[in-house]
């Protein structure tokens, strides 16, 4: 009778054990392909002219503040001949390997510009100004796959790549202004990949973004992804931008992004997100948070709420806007004085274990 005791109770502590292992090889790989991520293209700027990043009045490394509290991927815009701006090839490879470093995860963001590209302009590089658009293709192309083999060559190949900025209206104008050059636009958004593959050489290809700018906004992006998919484009993730003073209530974002998800079966990252830790937006009427270092961690852990109950498991990631710069930035993670704000912990509660 003690042996028919014993082997049951024995089983059912290795069957225990077993599923402890599998829940904790589950919990590590949540964790492990969630992008908790950060635009940091400004912070090499920063920290080279002399700024000090803190945590509880103590200097640390930018990037290394951002490791401690669970970020693992960094995204870093790269424009084609800045005159104004540091975001240049070299300057973003620099970034790219101090990431790398701290063992990092890296997204691209190629504004083929050389300046800012948004939905209220797209401004075509000056090296490419009077070309047709074939000729236009070939340079998406030919730049695309050169500066691809230079990250890949500097040994900080991206794990991601996103062909355009906010490119709900297009980009290159004006041959891919939409709505009125589709055509033109499917073209130059195929250069742009095709470009990416042909860097891969004997490395895994980067998975490819499409980012538009339009989180709240269920009705657009319908709009957008059904014509753009009817081109047959292959691409990976769906990118979203949300800043609630432009895109709509917290209820828009959920409607949106989960009509994305089902709709598309895509993967989805917020991949900008931000809010005020002073009154900035919200001067004339009543904020959804307030606009405080209090009011900006309630909202980036709703917002992150949202992502992480998109159906299917199909919301991958988020990632803060420019969180560490020079100058005092209200949308910034850090004071005047360098000290992090609150909002540095908002991931603690799911890395931390």
């Amino acid at each position: 009778m003690k042996t028919s005791i014993k082997k049951p109770i024995h089983i059912t502590s290795s069957l225990l054990l077993f599923f402890c292992f599998c829940f904790l090889i589950n919990h590590l790989s949540i964790a492990q392909n969630y992008a908790i991520g950060a635009d940091v293209s400004f912070l090499k700027q920063a920290e080279d002219s002399g700024f000090t990043f803190k945590e509880n009045g103590k200097i640390k490394p930018g990037l290394e503040i951002f490791k401690e509290h669970g970020y693992n991927w960094i995204r870093l815009r790269l424009f084609h001949t800045p005159t104004e701006l540091p975001n240049n090839l070299e300057y973003t490879i620099a970034l790219a390997q101090q990431a790398k470093k701290h063992g990092f995860k890296f997204l691209l963001d190629y504004h083929y510009s050389d300046t800012w590209a948004d939905p209220a302009k797209q401004f075509i590089p000056k090296a490419w100004e009077g070309k047709t658009q074939s000729e236009l293709v070939k340079a998406v192309f030919e730049y695309t796959k050169s500066t691809m083999i230079a990250f890949r060559n500097a040994n900080v190949y991206p794990d991601m790549v996103q062909i355009g900025n906010e490119i709900s209206h297009g980009m290159l104008w004006p041959n891919g202004k939409l709505p009125e050059n589709w055509d033109n636009f499917s073209q130059l958004v195929q250069a742009g990949i095709n470009g990416v593959n042909a860097s891969c050489g004997n490395n895994p290809c980067p998975e490819i973004m499409i980012h538009i700018d339009k989180g709240g906004d269920k009705d657009f992006t319908k709009y957008f992804f059904d014509k753009l998919n009817s081109y047959n484009l292959k691409y990976d993730v769906i990118g979203q931008s949300y800043y609630p003073w432009w895109h709509g209530n917290l209820l828009n974002l959920r409607e949106c992004l989960n009509f994305t998800a089902t709709n598309y079966n895509k993967n989805v990252i917020l991949v900008e997100v931000a809010y005020n830790w002073t009154p900035t937006e919200y001067l004339d009427k009543k904020p959804p948070f307030p606009e405080s270092p209090t009011g900006q961690k309630e909202f980036l852990d709703e917002v992150n709420r949202i992502v992480l109950s998109i159906p299917n498991e199909r919301g991958v990631g988020i990632f803060w806007w420019e969180p560490a710069v020079s100058k005092r930035g209200s949308r910034s993670f850090f004071d005047a004085n360098g000290n992090v704000q609150p909002v540095i912990s908002v991931f603690d509660k799911y890395t931390r274990f």
